[in-house]
C-alpha cells in the first residue's frame, strides 16, 4: 500500500519576531481590554486578530484589506504557534477587518486604548519622557468630498492640491519617536488649533508634568504658548513672522550689528566625533500675556535669537546666483544677433531691463547705467535714391553689482527668533537649539506612515471611519517599529558594541544605530517546511544566523521565539 507523503513551506520571516515584540508590548490584551467584541464573535480575538494583521502590513507592507486572508492561509502553522491558538484564514477576512477598523475609529475607545497602552510601556520598558515633538502630515487619496466627510480639499504637504486629503496629528516621544497621541482630522483643517488638543491627549495619556513640547512655527501660536503655560508645562517653537514682525527682528538684531551684543557659539557633534558649530546667537527676555479660558495670565518667555551657519551659506550661494543670472540677462538685451529684439529707445530697454531685475529678485543690488550710442552706417545707392550716411541711436545697459547693499542683504539671512518658557537652567540656549534640530524624529514618523513599510498611502478606502481606524492602526505600527529599534540601540550604547551584517554587499560593515527596516530585513528568507506522513509530522525550520541570534539576545527574546516552530509531533498509533 502507497504511504501518502504531503509537504508544505511556510515563510516565516520576521513574523515570529513581530508577534513576540507586540506580545511583550501589550498590544493583544489592552485591544480586547479597550475594543470588547460582540458575543457572537468566533475565533480569534480582535486582539489577536489586530496583533497578525499588524505583522501582515509590518512584514510585507502592505494595508490593503483583501491580502491578509490569503497571507495568513499560507502561514497558519506559523501564527497557530507564535500565539499558541488556532488560527484559521477566515479569522483574517476583509469583512473581519473591517470591524476591527471600525472598533478602532470609535474616538473614546481610542483614548482609553493610548492611555493603557503608553501607561505599559513606560512601566515595563523603563521610560523616563521629557520631551514631546508634535507635528501634523497629510494623506492625499482619490476620495469623494463631502460637506461634513474626512476627505477635504486643503493646504497639502503631499504638494498635490488637486487631490482631496486626511490629516494627521502626531506627538511623539523623545529620543526615539515613539507616538502617544494619534488625532485625525478632516483633510482642510488648519495646522495651529491642532496643537492644544493633541497636547491635551498627552498629558492624559502620560500623566506626567513638566514635559517639554517642541513643535515648528505654527505651535507659535500666543493661544497655543499661553494654554502651554497655564498647563503649567514648557514648550519650544520658532516664531513666525505673524508672531514676530519684521520690525520687531530688526530691532533684535541691531545691537548685533553694532558689535553692542555678544553672540554665543553653539556646537554640535557629528557621528565622526568632530565638533562643528552650527550657529550663534543670544537670548533676550519678554513679557507675555494672553487670555486662557477667559482669565489673563502674564509670564515671562525667552526669545532665543539664532543666526544658522548652514542657512546663512545656502542663502549667500543662492542670492549670489540669481545677481549673476540678472547681471547676465540684462546684459544680453545689448546684443545684436539675428532673431533678438532689437529696442528703439530707451524707455523701452529700461522697462525691459528692470523687468528682468524684478524676476530674479536682486532689486536694490544691481545698478543699472543706460545710455545711448549713436551709430552710423551708410545707405547704398537704391534706384534714384543716391548714396547716403544716416544716424541711428541704439539704446544700451551695463549693470553693476552694489557690494555693500548685497552685504547688508546677507547679513540678514539666516536669522530666526524661537520662543520657550523653559528656565534657562533647565534648557540653556544652546541645548535649547539642539533640542529643536531634532525635530527630524516626528518627520520621520511622519515619513515612515506614509512610506515603507506602513505604506499608508496610497490608501484603499472609502469610508470615514474605515480611514480613521486604518490610519490608527499604522499609528500603532510606529510605535511597534521605534520600540523595536530603541531597544535594540539601547542595547548597543556601550563602548565599542555595534551589529555588523545588516547591509547587503557589506558584510563587514558595523553600525550602533541600525534602523527596524533593517533589523526585520535581517529575517526575511526563513522557512518553515511541514512533512506530514502517515504515522508522524516532521518540521524543519531555516537554522538561524548568528546575526538573527544577536539581534534575538538584544531584544532580550531566546532562540526558542523561531525553534519552537519546529518541534516534531508524532500522530498516536
Amino acid at each position: 500500500m502507497t504511504e501518502e507523503l504531503t509537504v508544505i513551506s511556510e515563510r516565516v520571516d520576521d513574523t515570529p519576531l513581530l508577534i513576540a515584540h507586540m506580545e511583550r508590548m501589550g498590544l493583544p490584551k489592552h485591544v480586547d481590554t479597550c475594543f470588547p467584541h460582540h458575543g457572537n464573535w468566533q475565533g480569534l480575538s480582535p486582539g489577536w486578530t489586530l496583533t497578525c494583521w499588524l505583522a501582515h502590513i509590518l512584514s510585507e507592507g502592505d494595508h490593503r484589506l483583501s491580502h491578509a486572508q490569503a497571507w495568513a492561509a499560507q502561514r497558519l502553522t506559523t501564527l497557530s504557534t507564535c500565539i499558541g491558538q488556532e488560527v484559521r484564514a477566515l479569522d483574517f477576512s476583509d469583512d473581519r477587518l473591517a470591524l476591527i477598523l471600525r472598533a478602532l475609529s470609535d474616538d473614546e475607545g481610542w483614548a482609553s486604548f493610548e492611555r493603557m497602552l503608553n501607561a505599559h510601556l513606560l512601566r515595563v520598558y523603563a521610560l523616563r519622557p521629557k520631551r514631546v515633538r508634535v507635528d501634523t502630515t497629510t494623506c492625499s487619496g482619490y476620495w469623494d468630498v463631502s460637506e461634513e466627510g474626512l476627505f477635504r480639499f486643503g493646504y497639502s504637504k503631499d504638494h498635490r492640491p488637486d487631490l482631496p486629503q486626511v490629516k494627521v496629528a502626531l506627538s511623539t516621544l523623545d529620543p526615539f519617536g515613539m507616538p502617544v497621541a494619534t488625532d485625525v482630522v478632516a483633510g482642510n483643517r488648519a495646522d495651529d488649533p491642532l496643537y492644544i488638543p493633541a497636547i491635551e491627549r498627552v498629558k492624559e495619556g502620560l500623566e506626567r508634568e513638566g514635559l517639554l513640547y517642541i513643535g515648528d512655527s505654527k505651535m507659535g501660536a500666543r493661544a497655543t504658548r499661553a494654554f502651554v503655560q497655564a498647563a503649567g508645562e514648557y514648550y519650544l517653537c520658532p516664531l513666525s513672522a505673524v508672531q514676530l514682525s519684521d520690525d520687531e527682528l530688526q530691532t533684535y538684531l541691531e545691537p548685533v550689528w553694532r558689535e553692542e551684543q555678544a553672540l554665543i557659539e553653539i556646537h554640535r557633534q557629528t557621528l565622526s566625533g568632530e565638533c562643528k558649530r552650527i550657529a550663534r546667537g543670544y537670548e533676550r527676555p519678554v513679557e507675555i500675556s494672553a487670555e486662557v479660558e477667559g482669565q489673563p495670565i502674564c509670564w515671562r518667555e525667552r526669545h532665543l535669537v539664532i543666526r544658522s551657519v548652514q542657512q546663512v551659506q545656502a542663502a549667500q550661494t543662492r542670492l549670489e546666483k540669481r545677481i549673476e543670472q540678472a547681471q547676465a540677462a540684462v546684459e544680453a538685451l545689448n546684443e545684436r544677433e539675428r532673431g533678438k529684439k532689437r529696442y528703439a529707445d530707451q524707455a523701452e530697454l529700461r522697462q525691459a531691463a528692470q523687468a528682468l531685475v524684478e524676476e530674479y529678485g536682486v532689486e536694490g543690488l544691481v545698478v543699472l547705467d543706460f545710455e545711448e550710442r549713436v551709430h552710423r552706417r551708410q545707405v547704398r545707392r537704391y534706384r534714384d535714391r543716391p548714396t547716403r550716411m544716416v544716424e541711428e541711436r541704439e539704446p544700451s545697459v551695463r549693470v553693476a553689482i552694489d557690494e555693500e547693499a548685497v552685504q547688508q542683504r546677507i547679513r540678514q539671512k539666516g536669522w530666526r527668533v524661537y520662543a520657550t518658557n523653559a528656565p534657562t537652567e533647565q534648557l540653556p540656549l544652546s541645548q535649547a537649539i539642539l533640542a529643536y534640530r531634532n525635530q527630524y524624529i516626528v518627520e520621520r514618523g511622519c515619513g515612515r506612515l506614509k512610506g515603507h513599510p506602513l505604506s499608508l498611502t496610497p490608501m484603499y478606502l472609502e469610508r470615514d471611519d474605515h480611514a480613521t481606524g486604518l490610519i490608527r492602526l499604522v499609528s500603532i505600527g510606529l510605535r511597534v517599529l521605534t520600540m523595536l529599534e530603541f531597544l535594540v540601540r539601547r542595547r548597543l550604547a556601550q563602548p565599542e558594541d555595534e551589529l555588523a551584517g545588516l547591509y547587503a554587499g557589506n558584510p563587514k560593515r558595523t553600525t550602533a544605530r541600525p534602523t527596524a527596516e533593517r533589523i526585520l530585513e535581517a529575517f526575511k528568507d526563513l522557512t518553515l517546511t511541514l512533512i506530514h506522513e502517515p504515522h508522524r509530522s516532521l518540521r524543519h525550520l531555516t537554522p538561524l544566523s548568528d546575526l538573527q541570534q544577536r539581534i534575538l539576545s538584544l531584544l532580550d527574546f531566546s532562540p526558542e521565539t523561531y525553534t519552537r516552530l519546529c518541534i516534531n509531533s508524532r500522530k498516536p498509533p
